[in-house]
């Protein structure tokens, strides 16, 4: 079947301006000039009769048609960055890992030093995915992600540790409303986040307390959530995970402790055979072991 497509340039320079929103973007990852962006873009339009972009020049939005093409030519071109990798081999001492960005940032990060001195002919290229990220092993080497402890096995996937949850607050505030049970919590803003809407009910379950869970400050990201909590701005519910090295540090205390949830965390990986994988795996494995439990 004969494939009539525009220029492989102009569909790069489309999708790197939509993925990161701005021209001077895209033109600093594909080490172009914002004008070739652009007239790659503009080339592209005419080419499918459609425009892609509208609004300001500095921030341009994307078109229904834009809208439309983008997740599909994101998909090919890392489809095929990945094959040609694995053909020539590029990217063989680099292996592909996607997580939370909170995940990341407050547990995986701060041990990676770890791995890296163990291991310095490995290296790990990270992305963040907050959309739950799923099981997309066709794009990521392995996927740091949650699922319900019920989950039935899998020889690829990898049980790192059960979700603890408890409520944490700064030091000043606690100095201000004691807390000996999870009644004491209805006095005080209790902090939200978007992808755990259920959070605290979840937690209010597992104590058996009854009452109430009033709305407070919502925060897109658990990231955000802690920091709001480090300054003081109400109470969180979080992970023991993403919270201790701020509780051993004293910018965060437990008062009511923590209790496990009805999540754990796994990591997915690619099924064929791969001793890079197989060493991240095990270190991996080595270090949710070794996680001291609250």
């Amino acid at each position: 079947m004969k494939r009539h497509l525009p220029p492989l340039s102009a569909l790069r320079a489309f999708e790197a301006a939509a993925r990161l929103g701005r021209m001077t973007a895209a033109a600093e990852e594909l080490s172009v000039t914002p004008g070739a962006i652009s007239r790659q873009v503009r080339h592209l339009e005419e080419s499918l009769g459609v425009p892609l972009f509208e609004g300001a020049k500095n921030k341009p939005q994307l078109t229904p048609a834009g809208t439309a093409l983008l997740p599909a030519l994101t998909s090919a071109l890392d489809q095929m960055a990945a094959a040609v990798s694995k053909v020539s081999g590029a990217e063989a001492r680099t292996l592909d890992v996607s997580c939370f960005s909170t995940f990341t940032v407050k547990w995986l990060i701060p041990r990676l030093y770890d791995f890296n001195a163990q291991n310095p002919g490995i290296d790990i290229r990270l992305s963040a995915a907050d959309d739950e990220p799923g099981a997309d092993t066709e794009r990521y080497d392995l996927v740091i992600t949650v699922e319900g402890r019920d989950a039935p096995k899998s020889a690829t996937s990898l049980p790192l540790f059960v979700e603890r949850l408890g409520p944490v607050m700064a030091p000043t505030l606690a100095a201000t409303a004691p807390m000996r049970e999870p009644a004491d919590l209805a006095r005080l803003p209790l902090l939200r986040t978007l992808t755990r809407p259920d959070a605290w009910q979840m937690w209010c379950a597992s104590r058996g307390a009854s009452f109430a869970v009033p709305e407070g400050p919502a925060f897109e990201h658990y990231y955000f959530t802690l920091e709001a909590a480090v300054a003081g701005l109400g109470v969180a519910i979080a992970p023991w995970h993403l919270v201790m090295d701020d509780i051993r540090a004293g910018r965060l205390v437990a008062p009511l402790g923590f209790g496990e949830s009805a999540y754990q965390y796994v990591a997915r990986r690619r099924g064929d055979a791969d001793a890079r994988l197989d060493t991240f795996c095990s270190w991996l494995a080595q270090q949710a072991r070794e996680m001291p439990v609250p």
